[in-house]
């Protein structure tokens, strides 16, 4: 295999995986497809289940194209979203109702549905509070409604109409050239047309949200895309046709993280159930986030008076590490009891206990390479290529086998155990990742890729869903709510664990990448998850009884679990911390909060059957605030987690502050300390004519490229960011300044012909000289650009062409005195 291309498991055919030929344009079905998208109900079994595209659910079924506004149901166990036939679009007297839509084309932001029957086009773009439809062929059009129609009146242009329900609801239809309606009290039919119909829901009776319609009209999003144009930074950008500005709406977490640059209409809202949906002007937005230092260890280290209880709890977890004796074959088990073990290895590292460590190493390389190498026979990792990505062996060809992961489900959980494991053992062995590494970066593009190319292997960000920030798990299964999630806590693990595999690899991009949507997750799950006292997101019977969602679906807040009743408190707060890592601490960042969902789950615990495992993950954020309370518990544990350990729950609990002061942090995102880098520059106290000089370019690379190393050491992926960013900015500055090439239109041609390198340059000056040499000592002058020898220095020399103009160059002054070799 070549190293241009990327590793694949072996291939094999799955018979669970639906086939995708059903609603994809077959341009598209050579590509990678999402799996756990938005729209993903679009293209399973018949395609009619509806999804929530902010703010309309919309189904479509039999050529035509249903929307509804939703109103909410509450109670304390659960809130969904109410999908009614307000509209249906389609065309009128269509002779073959029975074909089925096609998707043509979609992105980050947005998912094209073609009627072919109905020569109808949809644009359905997250967010916008339009309907917008391409009418192709003069098609005579039908919109019908449950409701009863009582007025549909237009302007005197006849491109605008507006129709009232019975229900209380007012529709706008807006026409890119007249159109003719006619309506009873049930449809409104028109005559042929060609063109953009756009249609919206008015949000309320407010008389100034329907000029702002008006307003924005003519101007329509065909697609959308979100750029990750820095760290911690998300842009969206939209396609546009029409004239005028581009109204979207923006959701609470959008609202908080948006650039204001952008104007936003305060007074133009949508409900939804995930929040107040707010008009937003601008075909362009950037989202920031704080950011978030990944890190190997914890945030403020052990206390001296800690290690030796805690080196007693790692003499035992280890000696208890036994690769022959897991009897688990599941990809998801077996994943957590990986990587419990790599949390051994770090919290060894930060009690400076490494003699466990060549045990634990041993123990991840057998346990982990029969996975990455295939001969794990009870189970193991394969490519298929229908829709593009990694299965098991066992979930390939039964659908509930690995939890579903052959039809896509929960991908980023299991993977991410995995990825935590691997990242470790790169860690402490270098040689070892070296060797995995194809495999390793398989594994992460699976749920990570952010490539849009046709030749990629698998989808962009298979959970990732760019527009609502968090991760969906469900898959290739057809929920009546859309997709879902569960556990947050391990959506942040997956992004959080391949964030550290860059720092194991040097990878700044995927430490940034992981970096970035650990944050988002944990935007995320402090928003809709996390349900706070007092809180009016999910109304006062949902907010009374609950203090986390037990699933989220795009359409429905659930109180109960996949694998537990609402009333068993303690799994609905374990699933949203396990597994306990140094970013814990800033998921839970809000103290109040983190008080007020131990005392509501607290009296779960005395509950007959109560696992111990899950009392660890109570006493976890207990530790938060009242440390000696729960160190007392936690001593008198007598079974843990499958991904925990003894040794885990000391490590966090001797990392937590004595004493904790309350503050209500709402839905902020806290940065560790060390997290924001000053950098303060003492410039050097002499007077010279020139300005500010530098000589030697190789040693100011050294200098940040040390930084990103050490923190790359420390995981401070803050550090390693910068680092490298002024590396890269230094190494642009030597090869345009600095090298002196033979096509060089800089400098003068005199100056070009007598130097392959500048010796010192000045803000307003370029010397040949050096501080220490003459100008003829050419080996010297190299010599100054090239030292201290190291990997980077392969990158600041990438140009062969000029090397070996540079090297002749300085070879026409190599003195013979012996004492001069190392400038040789």
């Amino acid at each position: 295999m070549s190293s241009s291309q990327p590793f694949l498991f072996p291939t094999t055919q799955s018979t669970v995986l639906p086939d995708p030929s059903a609603f994809f344009a077959p341009e598209l079905l050579s590509n990678p497809l999402p799996t756990n998208s938005f729209f993903q109900n679009f293209v399973l079994k018949n395609g009619d289940q509806p999804e929530f595209i902010h703010p309309y659910l919309i189904k479509s079924s039999l050529s035509s194209l249903t929307v509804c506004y939703p109103s909410q149901f509450h109670n304390p166990a659960f809130i969904y979203q109410n999908f009614i036939a307000d509209l249906t679009i389609t065309a009128l007297n269509n002779s073959n109702q029975n074909t089925p839509h096609v998707i043509s084309s979609f992105d980050d932001l947005s998912v094209t549905l073609d009627l072919p029957s109905s020569n109808l086009r949809f644009f359905l773009v997250k967010g916008s509070p339009f309907i917008t439809c391409e009418v192709f062929k003069n098609v005579a059009i039908s919109i019908s409604t449950i409701h009863a129609i009582l007025e549909c009146s237009s302007n005197r242009n006849r491109t605008k109409y507006t129709i009232k329900l019975n229900n209380g609801q007012t529709w706008v239809l807006y026409a890119s050239s007249p159109i003719d309606l006619n309506h009873d009290v049930s449809s409104v039919t028109s005559g042929v047309f060609s063109g953009i119909i756009r249609i919206a829901c008015l949000p309320n009776l407010d008389p100034t949200c329907e000029g702002v319609l008006d307003r924005f009209s003519s101007c329509y999003p065909t697609s959308g895309n979100a750029v990750f144009s820095q760290p911690f930074c998300l842009e969206y950008k939209w396609e546009k046709k029409g004239w005028g500005d581009l109204l979207m709406l923006a959701h609470p977490l959008h609202l908080q993280l948006l650039d204001r640059s952008v104007t936003i209409l305060e007074g133009f809202k949508y409900n939804s159930i995930d929040g107040e949906l707010v008009g937003v002007v601008g075909d362009s937005w950037i989202l920031k986030s704080d950011p978030v230092s990944v890190t190997w260890h914890s945030i403020k280290g052990v206390k001296e008076e800690a290690c030796l209880e805690m080196i007693d709890a790692l003499n035992k977890d280890v000696a208890s590490l036994d690769s022959k004796g897991i009897s688990t074959t599941s990809s998801y088990f077996y994943g957590k009891l990986i990587a419990r073990a790599a949390r051994l290895a770090l919290i060894a590292e930060e009690v400076c206990y490494l003699d466990v460590i060549p045990t634990i190493r041993k123990f991840l390389k057998d346990t982990v390479e029969p996975w990455l190498e295939g001969t794990f026979e009870a189970n193991g990792f394969l490519y298929e290529s229908k829709w593009g990505g990694i299965v098991t062996k066992q979930s390939a060809f039964d659908t509930g086998a690995d939890f579903g992961f052959g039809v896509y489900n929960d991908h980023h959980f299991h993977i991410g155990h995995f990825l935590y494991a691997i990242a470790v053992l790169v860690k402490i062995d270098p040689m070892w990742g070296r060797k995995y590494k194809p495999q390793a970066y398989a594994l992460m593009a699976d749920f990570m890729n952010l490539s849009r190319r046709a030749n990629s292997n698998y989808p962009r960000l298979r959970c990732f869903d760019l527009w609502k920030l968090h991760s969906w798990a469900g898959g290739l299964t057809e929920f009546g709510d859309g997709r879902n999630q569960e556990s947050t806590s391990e959506a942040v693990n997956a992004y959080y664990s391949a964030a550290l595999m860059g720092l194991a690899y040097g990878d700044t991009h995927l430490v940034a990448i992981g970096s970035t949507l650990s944050a988002l997750e944990i935007h995320s799950a402090q928003t809709w998850w996390h349900v706070k006292e007092g809180s009016t997101l999910y109304g006062e019977e949902f907010t009374k009884d609950n203090r986390v969602v037990g699933v989220l679906w795009s359409n429905k807040r659930d109180s109960g679990l996949w694998f537990a009743p609402a009333e068993w408190k303690e799994c609905r707060l374990g699933i949203q911390v396990l597994p306990i890592l140094p970013i814990t601490e800033l998921l839970f960042s809000d103290v109040q909060f983190v008080k007020q969902l131990v005392e509501w789950t607290r009296p779960a615990l005395a509950r007959e059957g109560v696992g111990e495992g899950w009392k660890g993950f109570v006493y976890t954020l207990e530790a938060i605030y009242d440390k000696v309370s729960a160190l007392n518990k936690t001593r008198s544990l007598t079974g843990f987690d499958d991904g925990n350990s003894l040794s885990n729950l000391l490590w966090w609990i001797h990392t937590r502050d004595d004493e904790v002061e309350e503050c209500d942090e709402g839905s902020k995102v806290v940065s560790s300390p060390g997290s924001r880098h000053e950098v303060t520059t003492t410039p050097r106290l002499t007077e010279f004519p020139f300005g500010r000089n530098q000589e030697s370019t190789s040693e100011a690379i050294n200098a940040y490229c040390s930084a990103a190393l050490m923190g790359s050491a420390y995981g401070d992926a803050d550090l390693v960011s910068i680092g490298s960013t002024l590396t890269s900015f230094e190494i642009q500055s030597a090869q345009t300044w600095w090298h002196v090439k033979g096509d060089n239109k800089i400098y003068a041609p005199s100056f070009v012909k007598k130097n392959k390198v500048v010796g010192i340059l000045w803000s307003r000056k370029r010397d040949s000289i050096l501080w220490f040499a003459p100008s003829e000592r050419k080996d010297i002058r190299l010599g100054i650009q090239v030292l201290p020898l190291l990997p980077i220095t392969e990158v600041v020399f990438s140009d062969v062409a000029f090397v070996k103009e540079l090297v002749k160059w300085a070879l026409t002054s190599v003195p013979k005195n012996r004492t001069e070799e190392g400038w040789k």
